[in-house]
């Protein structure tokens, strides 16, 4: 399949946030790209300035179906992120992270390529561990209301390791801690997206508790970064690895940078803590500095700022479109 240094790339969740971001960053490598996706969180937005590119090809598929393709890479991203995606349709969504995973997984088995699972911090749950190494097993509830995507991760981890020990394909297996920038959903009830919209239309910001809870953001371009140079490490690192930026604020700072950012004169208001939302999360980067040289190089406030004018570029273009 290889020509030169080309490689034939497959993304699944191509048109979502993180995986347009990461084929357009294979495209400027000179690779070939199949983007999968079943368009249930992923928009054509995403990928339009893309579609007049001769490496890239769009294949509109759900992976909890086959998928009979010849390609040297696959980057498995096909899952909705976001609570309020998520939650919409559980069974299906345990089914795309179980399912999906067995049909990529075959796939690559059969044609021989290296495979590469975006997971996610919620494998650790609400954790008793702080800051969560890859060693921690983490501590989910496995019946709440949030258990579709966190199990549903979960278990492709063990299938991807299982394919590894009994198939001995070459896995790569990353988890993702909170991640932000152009291109995510204006509606995925993720909180900085959540910020942002409410700030830029005047609206009161919510605060699901006492707003002291924590997070750690990392700014997309530094994770789909991570993502690469992990993909690129020899047989021997099969991860997983936390990729994340471990500077870590409560939401409330979060709010109080949003608010500054936009200049918005919104007023902040508490509502009640979700079931099982974790109260701390942050990453031990430490094999993501040893193994694979990296750390985030973009603080919140600079990422911040960029997001910003993503969403208020999309609010202006769709405000355009009502009046017209």
């Amino acid at each position: 399949m290889r020509y030169g240094n080309t490689k034939k790339i497959m993304v699944t969740g191509g048109a979502g946030f993180l995986g347009s971001h990461l084929c357009e960053r294979l495209l400027d490598q000179g690779h070939e790209i199949l983007c999968v996706d079943n368009f249930f969180t992923g928009s054509r937005r995403n990928i339009a300035h893309l579609l007049g590119n001769p490496r890239f090809e769009m294949l509109r598929h759900d992976v909890t179906f086959p998928l009979y393709v010849e390609v040297d890479e696959i980057y498995n991203l096909a899952c909705p992120a976001s609570p309020v995606h998520y939650q919409f349709d559980p069974v299906q969504t345990t089914k795309t992270s179980v399912i999906g995973a067995i049909n990529m997984l075959g796939l690559a088995k059969r044609v021989k390529a290296k495979i590469f699972q975006a997971s996610t911090s919620e494998v650790y749950g609400d954790p008793e561990v702080h800051p969560q190494p890859e060693e921690y097993w983490g501590r989910v509830n496995p019946i709440g209301f949030r258990s579709c995507y966190d199990e549903g991760k979960r278990c492709a981890e063990t299938l991807f390791f299982d394919y590894r020990r009994q198939h001995n394909l070459q896995i790569k297996v990353v988890r993702i801690f909170n991640t932000y920038g152009p291109r995510m959903h204006p509606n995925d009830g993720r909180v900085v997206s959540n910020l942002i919209m409410q700030a830029l239309k005047g609206e009161d910001i919510t605060l699901y508790g006492d707003g002291q809870q924590t997070r750690s953001f990392c700014y997309v371009d530094d994770l789909i970064d991570g993502f690469i140079r992990l993909m690129d490490t020899g047989p021997e690192i099969t991860g997983p690895i936390n990729i994340g930026n471990p500077g870590e604020f409560t939401i409330r700072q979060l709010a109080d940078l949003v608010i500054e950012i936009t200049g918005s004169k919104s007023k902040l208001v508490h509502r009640p803590l979700p079931p099982d939302d974790p109260r701390q999360r942050r990453p031990d980067i430490t094999k993501a500095k040893e193994i694979l040289g990296w750390s985030p190089t973009i603080d919140l406030k600079a990422g911040l700022e960029k997001t910003v004018l993503y969403f208020d570029a999309y609010l202006r273009e769709a405000n355009n479109r009502d009046q017209s």
